[in-house]
């Protein structure tokens, strides 16, 4: 990716990561970007900086806007490796004199990646750097989403410069919101499950402090994907929407199976469901990446989640999803479990108890069918899908 003027004096000279599929973890099926920005004042500032692999490339980048070694000064405004990776080959082309400004948090982190030898200047959230005709402020965003993490914002060009945060994993050339369109609201929305989640009641009182700052934010930047010119707006609003968690007249049913009993009550509850107007899903664990799960959970209002006994425990891919669940910490939600079995039968109480661990209003004790469900049986796991329906207008928003 070459570097593009995205304002007057001002360029993402980021990189495109093409080829990765898997982020620790969650799938990244269309490449994901890292982005650095130069602005270029009488100092010239580099925001952040990519994964070490791709910090030739990104100097590369710089080499078009101005020779490398003029950059006054570097801004960490996130020490995960995907962005300070390449900050020790960048000071080492540079200058390791040169100020890298960070968070204290940072500071730390920084000194913990990459020892103590660089000139780290630590700031505070509200503290101002005049590089020229341009002011930046820092405004740290504690667990947005590591401790270290804050945004930096350009008071002259009204440009908040975000780190992770309205990020996507997106890899593409359409640089801006305006020429990718809504498209992008479904990587949005993922990245928000899977990485901001846990951070929901931080990001509204985030969103509140900003408000009361008063700051003008005609372009956001994030370190991921597509920056918002457009319509900064709308991802703001999402973030709020999402981070309330207000779930929709909708449940998703998460199972995995092994001679396909539990795929049989799975499809039968989600009868039950549809059968009281409420939107389902059922989704095989193994059919189904971890994170696309985690995505759909975001706004459903009912987790149902089901399993076959195994070695008197739980599927293994059923103990992978509710682990990556509970870590995301989601709200709001009915849980209900289910599950064939052939003689012991504890996968449904172990389900019911990792949904009542993550403080879901539970339904019941669950449902279990031995071997395979019968006519009766599956009778038992439509009513059983009719139930959970109702208790989901009950409480849906």
């Amino acid at each position: 990716m070459k570097p593009v003027e995205i304002a007057k004096g001002i360029y993402n000279v980021g990189v495109i990561d093409w080829n990765i599929r898997d982020f620790h973890g969650y799938s990244t099926e269309q490449g994901t970007s890292y982005n650095a920005f130069l602005v270029v004042d009488e100092q010239v500032v580099l925001i952040d900086t990519v994964k070490k692999e791709f910090a030739d490339q990104m100097l590369a980048n710089i080499s078009e806007v101005v020779d490398p070694k003029k950059i006054n000064i570097v801004i960490s405004n996130h020490t995960e490796m995907d962005h300070s990776g390449g900050l020790p080959r960048v000071m080492h082309y540079i200058g390791e004199d040169k100020p890298v400004y960070c968070s204290k948090m940072g500071h730390k982190n920084l000194v913990q990646h990459f020892g103590d030898n660089l000139n780290y200047q630590a700031v505070e959230s509200g503290q101002e750097l005049s590089i020229g005709s341009r002011t930046l402020t820092f405004l740290e965003t504690r667990m947005l989403h590591w401790p270290d993490s804050m945004f930096t914002y350009s008071q002259t060009d009204k440009i908040l410069f975000s780190s992770d945060a309205f990020g996507q994993h997106y890899a593409g050339y359409e640089m801006f919101d305006d020429v990718v369109g809504d498209a992008i609201m479904p990587h949005a929305k993922k990245y928000f499950a899977n990485i901001l989640l846990l951070y929901a009641p931080k990001i509204l009182k985030l969103v509140e402090q900003v408000t009361e700052m008063g700051l003008d934010i005609r372009m956001i930047c994030p370190d991921h994907g597509i920056i918002w010119r457009k319509d900064p707006g709308k991802i703001i609003n999402a973030y709020v929407e999402w981070s309330r968690q207000e779930p929709a007249r909708k449940a998703i049913i998460i199972y995995d199976t092994m001679w396909k009993s539990t795929k049989l009550m799975a499809e039968a509850i989600a009868d039950g469901i549809a059968e009281t107007g409420v939107s389902v899903t059922p989704v095989h664990i193994r059919s189904s990446h971890r994170s696309e799960i985690m995505t759909e959970v975001l706004d459903a209002k009912a987790i149902v989640v089901g399993s076959p006994t195994l070695n008197n425990g739980l599927f293994p891919s059923v103990s992978d999803i509710l682990t990556y669940m509970k870590g995301l910490q989601p709200k709001n939600k009915i849980g209900a479990a289910f599950g064939s079995y052939g003689w012991s039968g504890e996968s449904v109480k172990l389900i019911h108890d990792e949904l009542a661990a993550m403080k879901f209003d539970m339904l019941d004790g669950g449902l279990k069918i031995q071997y395979v469900p019968d006519k009766e049986g599956l009778g038992n796991c439509r009513a059983y899908g009719r139930k959970i329906g109702q208790a989901v207008l009950g409480q849906a928003s």
